[in-house]
């Protein structure tokens, strides 16, 4: 299969380390199998051995007991340890690479992918269903090999003994089959089902969770316990549906179990009154009953435990499989230290095929330098527009170039390290106010972070804090108000310090005393950069070089504040109307 094929990419680094915990597991599961062989040397020729004295037994019964000490108590001490050891660190080894380079690819996705899904279902597959393929190691390419190489011994001592009575022993084994086959043919897809119901549960639990004052403020506590209860209640549905299969599965396992040490009881009985068989080889073959199908039914189980592994390992390739649609391409090559220079070309652009442009045949200059407001009508396509430019989207038809570069011939690390972007909604980590800043910029010093800080009017606000630059913001920044949310946001800009900025309605959420400060820290970022301004609060941009207006994903029209206004075409109307 595909997905195996692919996972095994994984386990091939730790190949040997695997082989040395199968030798190992060898020797261990080797030991267990000496004990019926002490038996029944104990009861023949020892306890019913009629020529030995009671001092001789009591002698001989000391040695097979010490030498029994020896090898169950300390050599089996530090095999069953390594043993372990080894088997967990190839697991954890395995999954900490997978987990990596999932995540890794999950970076490279473009946000038309994060659009589609749910976070919280891209969390459960990351973890748990991650988490649930190492059975395909431990049980698959361990355990497995180990219970066959166990029943196999167990099977060429108990022959040994009696041919005839390790045929009764195995009559039982093609039911087993028939059973194994029967009932695992629906428990992958019960596995499915669940972790998909597990994925469902947990995506909206993460959205709702970050939704809770929208919740509050609504009084829709009852509501959301009701639409929880039902996603719960499917995922518990789906869980019950695997368990009674499973329990369905033990129980007809175990209930074969049980017919062949009766079957061997009841034929080993009888060659012993026949004097076919002593009591001592007896005992032992019984013994080694329990190492026949003690081995066998962790085999039946190992088949539970590989498909729901399957079943994860499935959802998990299949998120590798999801195709990178924003990437470098073949020959692209690092965009040098721009200037600043923007061209947009004949562009065209819609977020899926089977949807209506969102763009139509854009095309505007800027110059090194310039700032540039963008304004219209909302769902016109401004915020599209400047969101091309970084490639978080492929445009469909036309050419974005900068500096005379096509963004599309360049690496995206290097296009998108000479851009600095300041959002309406700036998304913070939880950690400290520095972690946050220094994003801009992890190489930086403390004076250069510090410097960003007070550029970005952020450094006063931060000192009187709890405890300054270490303050802990919370998820999102929620301990921070907006204004401040957007100061620290600004001053990670200034700390990168890119050659073309982004401003998209990055004041117009917040008071007038927050936007006052705000705006003279952009005016100060702006300078000496291309700078592009998304705003619906036309008195911010009067003092643009340009002003596009956007309408219905065309430019209607160009030029300074003053030009448009003297035109009294859209722009004036949209003017006039803010002030009225």
């Amino acid at each position: 299969m595909k997905e195996f094929r692919m996972y095994f990419r994984f386990v091939k680094p730790y190949r040997w380390l695997v082989a040395l915990t199968l030798v190992i597991g060898m020797v261990k599961f080797s030991i267990p199998l000496m004990m019926p062989l002490f038996l029944k040397y104990v009861v023949d020729d020892i306890l019913l051995a009629p020529e030995l004295v009671l001092d001789a037994k009591v002698s001989k019964l000391l040695t097979v007991i010490g030498f029994a000490f020896v090898l169950f108590v300390i050599v089996r001490y530090p095999i069953e340890y390594f043993r372990q050891y080894f088997a967990q660190l190839t697991t954890s080894r395995i999954l900490f690479d997978l987990r990596n380079q999932l995540y890794a690819h999950l970076q490279r996705l473009s946000l038309r992918f994060y659009q589609n899904r749910k976070s919280g279902e891209i969390i459960s597959r990351v973890m748990n269903d991650v988490e649930q393929t190492k059975s395909i190691v431990e049980t698959g390419m361990m355990n497995i090999w180990l219970d066959i190489f166990t029943l196999s011994i167990a099977l060429i001592i108990m022959s040994q003994m009696n041919a005839t009575l390790t045929l009764v022993a195995v009559l039982i084994l093609p039911f087993y089959a028939f059973a194994v086959k029967k009932l695992y043919k629906r428990l992958r897809n019960y596995s499915r089902s669940r972790s998909a119901a597990l994925a469902d549960m947990q995506g909206y639990l993460n959205e709702h969770v970050n939704g809770i004052p929208v919740v509050k403020s609504f009084t829709l506590e009852a509501h959301e316990q009701k639409q929880f209860g039902g996603k719960n209640g499917n995922f518990l549905e789906r869980a019950l549906a695997l368990t009674r299969w499973n329990a369905l599965t033990n129980a007809i396992i175990n209930t074969l179990t049980e017919i062949a040490p009766l079957l061997v009881l009841a034929y080993g009985g009888y060659l012993v009154i026949n004097q076919q068989l002593s009591i001592g080889e007896f005992v032992a073959f019984y013994g080694y009953l329990d190492r026949l199908y003690t081995p066998l039914r962790r085999l039946v189980n190992a088949s539970t435990e590989l498909t729901q592994a399957s079943a994860s390992l499935e959802r998990v390739m299949d998120l590798f499989d999801e195709p990178s649609d924003v990437k470098d391409g073949p020959s692209a090559k690092p965009l040098p230290k721009v200037r600043g220079a923007i061209e947009f070309e004949d562009v065209w652009f819609r977020y899926k095929e089977d949807t209506d442009w969102v763009l139509r045949s854009a095309s505007l200059r800027i110059e090194p330098g310039q700032t540039v407001a963008l304004v219209g009508m909302s769902g016109g396509g401004k915020s599209t527009l400047i969101s091309l430019l970084p490639r978080f989207y492929d445009i469909g038809q036309g050419h974005i170039r900068i500096d005379g570069h096509s963004i599309q011939d360049v690496t995206l690390h290097s296009l998108r390290s000479q851009i600095g972007m300041v959002l309406q909604d700036n998304i913070l980590f939880s950690g400290s106010v520095r972690e946050n800043i220094m994003l801009g910029n992890p190489d930086a010093s403390e004076a250069q972070m510090i410097d960003a800080a007070q550029r970005a009017n952020a450094h006063d606000f931060i000192m009187n804090l709890p405890d300054g630059y270490d303050t802990e913001i919370g998820e999102r920044g929620v301990k921070l108000s907006g204004g401040q949310k957007q100061r620290v946001a600004i001053g990670r800009v200034f700390l990168k310090d890119p050659a073309i900025l982004i401003l998209d309605e990055a004041t117009s959420a917040l008071d007038l005393e927050s936007e006052h400060l705000i705006q003279e820290s952009l005016q100060v970022l702006a300078e000496t950069r291309t700078t592009l301004i998304v705003a619906h609060r036309l008195s911010t941009i009067t003092h643009a070089d340009q002003i596009i207006v956007i309408e219905q994903g065309e430019v209607v029209e160009r030029g300074t504040h003053d030009q448009l206004m003297a035109q009294n075409g859209a722009y004036a109307r949209l003017y006039s109307v803010q002030h009225l």
